[in-house]
């Protein structure tokens, strides 16, 4: 195994300036942030999450079986924050249920604001998008996001929505 595959498999210690905590009107989800693995969007994500950026955008893309959606404001896919794009940093660390990805266009180097939870194994994501994290716990919470329609690339009426996000080293 090479360093980088080691790296990308290692779990980094609990660390709360790179947890995340996402409230839903379900419960909380805890995403463990990695910052080995993506540096850039990771700390474009921190940033945003301060802002209170993600604080009321809806899980606008939810297909069953796959992923869900979010951090998009304009809730249609199209949408994203005021900050740059970020360039691609691919990993080897895989796609499985709970990992947390970065969204983007067709351009490997166009992910912005929006994220994606792994509802399964999603392997043909492999090298191919950023992740940047994995829930450590609540993912009975992520299952219970309503999901969108399949024939509709997920799209989702009257949306579930992130009541707020925080840092694990922000006050409550």
């Amino acid at each position: 195994m090479g360093a980088a595959q080691d790296r990308a498999l290692a779990q980094p210690k609990a660390d709360p300036q790179n947890t995340v905590i996402l409230a839903t009107k379900d419960g909380d989800v805890t995403i463990r942030l990695r910052p080995d693995l993506a540096p850039k969007h990771v700390a474009q994500i921190k940033t945003l999450v301060k802002r209170k950026f993600y604080d009321g955008l809806t899980f606008h893309r939810v297909i069953p079986g796959f992923m869900a959606q979010t951090g998009d404001p304009k809730g249609n896919g199209t949408g994203g924050s005021d900050l740059p794009n970020i360039p691609a940093e691919f990993s080897s660390a895989p796609f499985k249920r709970g990992t947390v990805g970065m969204a983007r266009a067709s351009d490997p180097d166009s992910a912005n604001s929006q994220f994606f939870i792994c509802f399964a194994d999603a392997a043909f994501l492999n090298h191919n998008y950023t992740v940047v994290g994995e829930v450590v716990s609540g993912m009975d919470v992520v299952d219970k996001i309503k999901k969108g329609s399949k024939d509709d690339n997920g799209a989702v009426t009257a949306p579930d929505k992130i009541v707020r996000m925080r840092l694990a080293s922000d006050p409550q």
